[in-house]
């Protein structure tokens, strides 16, 4: 029941058809009796940042989960970035501070670090590749800098994204040591393919999975199937592996917390959700 004291959440991005949050979220507000909803808000790219700025005069507005075509541009909205969204060259949550500035966050790469750390894996000084430096990759790539790796790999078709992406880590995190033009996995702790490849049945796989040591953990983005053929070779190899919709699940607990609202597990928003 939405009420005149209900925290509005809005969804924005476009187009909405295929937004999975509101199916997510609503179900355990309604559970937990948290007086909290999330609404899908179509807005088209050229009336979004006057929407984005009007969307929070609303009183009862509480925050904004941003999504395609709206991150990138979305840092230049708001009055403040994470250093994890500064990075990441893009924002997918905005929360309105008590003086009315607007806060920005990224949260796909810190899905994926609590993912691997809910597994039992550690971060904290291990050598991490990452395969893609566009939007989910340089985000991957900030919050396991944030989580304390040692080294990061960074590997791009684009070799300048790669480069651009190392030189803000390493304005952020001046210890970190950071390099790029390699997709080759051995010796890697980590290893994470954040790149479209294998949303397509005949798509070649991200590197060379022969190399992959047999301790690595083996990380996907693609959500288009669970066990994607990189993740399929990669157990073939001995590595644990974490699927793409884990990133999806692990990271709103964390958004939950950046609004300031009670938060849960993962195994508990799977189980609640109403996905079909």
């Amino acid at each position: 029941m939405i009420s005149g004291k209900t925290k509005l959440i809005g969804h924005l991005g476009y187009p909405t058809e295929s937004f999975k949050a509101p199916l997510i979220y609503n179900p355990y507000f309604e559970r937990e009796g948290i007086d909290a909803v999330v609404v899908p808000m179509g807005s088209r790219s050229e009336d979004y940042p006057d929407f984005l700025k009007l969307f929070f005069r609303l009183s009862n507005a509480h925050g904004a989960l941003i999504t395609m075509p709206h991150k990138v541009v979305t840092t230049g909205l708001v009055d403040e970035l994470t250093p994890t969204a500064a990075i990441s060259g893009a924002c997918n949550a905005v929360r309105r501070e008590a003086d009315g500035r607007l806060t920005g966050d990224m949260f796909d790469g810190e899905g994926f670090v609590r993912g691997v750390l809910r597994k039992g894996r550690k971060l904290k000084g291990a050598r991490a590749l990452v395969v893609g430096a566009g939007g989910v990759g340089s985000a991957i790539a900030a919050s396991l800098a944030k989580a304390g790796v040692a080294e990061l790999a960074l590997f791009d078709m684009n070799d300048g994204a790669a480069e651009a992406l190392g030189q803000r880590l390493a304005h952020y995190h001046a210890a970190l040591r950071v390099s790029t033009g390699s997709n080759d996995p051995a010796g890697f702790d980590i290893v994470i393919n954040a790149t479209p490849l294998g949303m397509k049945p005949n798509d070649p796989l991200p590197l060379d999975v022969e190399r992959l040591p047999a301790t690595a953990f083996v990380g996907e983005v693609v959500m288009a199937q669970a066990i994607t053929p990189f993740l399929a070779a990669a157990r073939q190899r001995g590595c644990d592996v974490q699927v793409g919709t884990d990133m999806l699940f692990e990271q709103i607990p964390a958004y939950l917390e950046f609004f300031g609202l009670p938060s849960t597990t993962a195994e508990d928003l799977r189980a609640v959700a109403r996905l079909g």
